[in-house]
Order: C-alpha cells, then sequence, then structure tokens
C-alpha cells in the first residue's frame, strides 16, 4: 500500500501519470482494437449493409459504457478522495455500493433492450436491409452481454483509483485480446456463410464474460492488499454516498449517453442519403476512436491524481497532473491528424474493399480527424472537474458538448451544408465547448489558489 501511496504524493508527476496512464491508455487501444476487429472482419465480407447494421446499434452498445461511468467514475473519484483524507473504512462502502448498483442498472437496461429491441432499431436507422442483422447483434453484445461488459469496466475504475492501473488495463486487455481470437472462429468457422455479424456479436459477449471472470479472480487474490472491496458486508452505511457518486458519475454518464444519442442522430441523419454513405462514415467513426480511447486512456491515469491531490489540499502537485496530461495529450493529437492526413485511403482500405465506400470515408476521415486536439483538451477539463468532485460543472459541460451544442448542429448543419455540414459538426460542437471548459477551469483555478 506504501508503494501505492507514494504514486500519488511523492512520485515525479511525469513518472506518476506514467505508472497510471500508460496502462489505461494500451488497455483502451487494446479494446479499440477489438471494437474495431468486429467492424474489420465483417468489412471482410464486403457487405455495406452488415457494417451499417453493426454501426446502427453503436448506440445501444455504447449505452453501456454510460452505465459503467456512473459507478465506475463517480465511485473511482469519490474512493481516491476518501483515501486523500485517509478514510478507508468508507472507500470500502463506496465501492461496494459501486459494484452493486452496477448490476441492477445494468441489468435493468438489458431487458429494456429485449423488449423493445425492432422499435429502438429501426429508430435509430435502420432498414430491411439491415434490421436482421442489427438485432442479431443487439441480441448478444447488448442483451446477454450488457452487464458482463458493464460491471467488467466498473471493476477496472475501481482497482485503477487505488493505483491498481497495471491489473485493471490486463483484465480489460485480456477481454480484447480473446475477443479478437474468437471472431474469426465464430464468423468463418462455426457459423454457417451468412451469419458473420452474428458470429462477431458472440465473440464479442464471450470475450466481455471472460474479462468479468478475470476480475473476479483478481479481487479475490488481492482481497487482503487493496482497500476496495464487493462483500455485500459493506453495503451497511452505504447509501449516504449514493448522491455524491452520481453527483460526478451521472456527468459523465450523461456525456456518453448523449455521445451515443449524437451518433445516432449523425448515422440516422447520413443514412438518409445512402447506406452506402451510412457504411462510410460508420467506419470513419470507428477509426474516429483511436484518439478518443488514448484521451480517455490518459485521462483516467490522471484522475486519481488530481483526486486524491485535490482532497489532500495539494493543489500545486495536482494542477501539474493535468498540464502535464494536457501536453501529452496535444502532442498525441497532433500525430493522429498527419497520419490520417496523410494515410486516409490505405486506413479506410483495411476496413472495406468497396471503392465508392472508400472514397466516401476518405473525404469523411480528413474532415473529422481535425477535432481530436479539441476533443482530448475537452476530455481532459471534464475528467479534471470529475476528479475534484465538481459535479454542477462538469454535468453543464456534459450537456453542452453533446446535447445543447452537438446534436442541435447536426440538423443545422445538415439542412445548410448537407452531408459535408454533418463530417464537420464534431469540430464546431468542440471548438464552441473548449471556450466553455477553459473559462470553467479559469474560475476554479482562481478559487483554489485564494484557498492555497
Amino acid at each position: 500500500m506504501n508503494s501505492k501511496k507514494e504514486i500519488f504524493e511523492s512520485l515525479p508527476v511525469p513518472k506518476a501519470l506514467a505508472t497510471l496512464a500508460i496502462p489505461s491508455i494500451i488497455s483502451q487501444v487494446i479494446t479499440l482494437i477489438y471494437n474495431l476487429a468486429d467492424t474489420w472482419f465483417i468489412g471482410q465480407t464486403n457487405d455495406p449493409y452488415k457494417i451499417a447494421a453493426v454501426s446502427l446499434t453503436f448506440m445501444l452498445y455504447f449505452l453501456t459504457n454510460a452505465l459503467a461511468n456512473m459507478f465506475g467514475v463517480g465511485g473511482g473519484s469519490l474512493i481516491s478522495r476518501l483515501m486523500g483524507k485517509g478514510f478507508s473504512d468508507e472507500a470500502k462502502k463506496v465501492s461496494a455500493l459501486s459494484f452493486y448498483g452496477t448490476i441492477m442498472v445494468a441489468g435493468c437496461y438489458s431487458l429494456i433492450c429485449l423488449i423493445f429491441m425492432n422499435p429502438l432499431l429501426y429508430l435509430l436507422g435502420a432498414s430491411e436491409n439491415t434490421i436482421e442483422y442489427a438485432s442479431s447483434y443487439t441480441l448478444w453484445v447488448v442483451i446477454l452481454g450488457g452487464v458482463p461488459v458493464t460491471l467488467s469496466s466498473v471493476m477496472a475504475h475501481l482497482l485503477r483509483s487505488e493505483g491498481y492501473a497495471r491489473q485493471a488495463s490486463f483484465g480489460l486487455s485480456l477481454g480484447a485480446i480473446i475477443n479478437i481470437i474468437l471472431d474469426p472462429v465464430f464468423m468463418f468457422v462455426l457459423l454457417p456463410e451468412g451469419k458473420e455479424v452474428t458470429g462477431a456479436a458472440i465473440a464479442t459477449m464471450l470475450s466481455n464474460v471472460s474479462a468479468l471472470i478475470f476480475f473476479g479472480v483478481m479481487y479475490y487474490n488481492l482481497r487482503k492488499k487493496i482497500i476496495i472491496s464487493v462483500s455485500p458486508v459493506h453495503l451497511k452505511g452505504s447509501s449516504k454516498y449514493l448522491k455524491e457518486i452520481i453527483s460526478v458519475g451521472f456527468p459523465s454518464s450523461l456525456s456518453s449517453i448523449l455521445s451515443g444519442v449524437a451518433t445516432s442522430v449523425l448515422f440516422s441523419l447520413t443514412a438518409g442519403y445512402g447506406d452506402i454513405q451510412l457504411a462510410a462514415m460508420g467506419i470513419v467513426r470507428k477509426i474516429d476512436m483511436l484518439p478518443m480511447n488514448v484521451g480517455m486512456g490518459l485521462c483516467q491515469g490522471m484522475m486519481p491524481l488530481v483526486a486524491y491531490n485535490y482532497s489532500s489540499g495539494n493543489y500545486k502537485r495536482m494542477h501539474e497532473s493535468a498540464n502535464f496530461a494536457r501536453i501529452c495529450g496535444m502532442g498525441f493529437a497532433c500525430i493522429c491528424i498527419a497520419v490520417y492526413q496523410c494515410f486516409a485511403k490505405g486506413i479506410i482500405g483495411l476496413f472495406i474493399d468497396d471503392a465508392e465506400t472508400i472514397e466516401m470515408g476518405v473525404y469523411f476521415l480528413r474532415i473529422c480527424c481535425l477535432a481530436v486536439p479539441l476533443m482530448i483538451c475537452n476530455f481532459q477539463m471534464t475528467y479534471t472537474f470529475q476528479a475534484m468532485g465538481k459535479g454542477i460543472e462538469s454535468l453543464f459541460l456534459a450537456a453542452c458538448r453533446q446535447g445543447i451544442i452537438n446534436i442541435p448542429l447536426l440538423f443545422i448543419l445538415n439542412s445548410s451544408l448537407g452531408i459535408v455540414g454533418l463530417a464537420w459538426n464534431q469540430f464546431v460542437s468542440d471548438g464552441l465547448t473548449l471556450l466553455l471548459s477553459l473559462m470553467l477551469y479559469r474560475k476554479i483555478n482562481k478559487t483554489l489558489k485564494a484557498a492555497d
């Protein structure tokens, strides 16, 4: 435990951030690879309808991430802050509440998706060409796999909050690696031709179950070393922390929900131009997940450092952690833009061998990648507010970035510029949100300097 405390209190900030962030980034990249694996393997069929179907299910699957953020980010931030104050027993209560709260909420979500699956998919833009594929993918990945994927993500967040970033990242990476292995087995060996989407979905579900099993074993092996606990014994007296968990977790959850809604609106509007355009946009959004996931991994590593030092009153170290994370994020963003601009055609061609889809995808990618620096900077600001327990500020930014700004802009730009406007939407939306983020951060900074 002393070595973990050293990471938060005395290790040089670059080294401390690297210790916590690099495993998280690796995990996020591997998770991205397995998300891309479904699209890549399905793309080998050269059937745009199958790719479009998987793109349509994006929101339903993405909402499991929103549910995980509710208790994972909210609970994890609170645990780090309680540790900074030396309240270990209270941290156990928070971890138990986060664990069982996740099971209940994720189970309810899967049940809702089961009951209203087809109406939801048609609402998201499914057509007669894609509904069969989309419903099959939803059944296995969201309905049957919803609880495992949500719970394993929350367990990783809780481990990370105590400094066990390597173990958390390994568990998520293990599920991703298993999925990559199982994808071709189920798609092209075990299931008949035409069932590739179902095969990819089964592989994804089994990989998430594997990750959950790993975390169960890991928690048991570390039970005498870690503060966090999933024992129902610690649920007693934990309800008093529910409001505090939700106050931080809900903005993160809302951000994911609104991001999923915005993506679904984007896909729905894009579908109005044709299934080829939808397939191209779906591929680009998958590719765009690389900088997003790296940015999220960096922020996940930064968050415990900021939360712990904010709670203990070490504001200088807190600011150093946030600023260094921002510099690293901007450097990576610049690399992404250069690579996507120079190699757009080759990157899109990895996913499908259809000339029309590739041409459209190249056009979309070269525009969408310009939003990467703005997106990563917004992530960093939001995670900093969440680490500090600033629920209202986090909620405001979450509502602005994806709801108040992004979604209305989709309709405005679509009606004024057509499909070109849809491609530019994220750049404009993130740019406006960043201005608000910087103003809020400056205001909070002044308050901390006055208190220091």
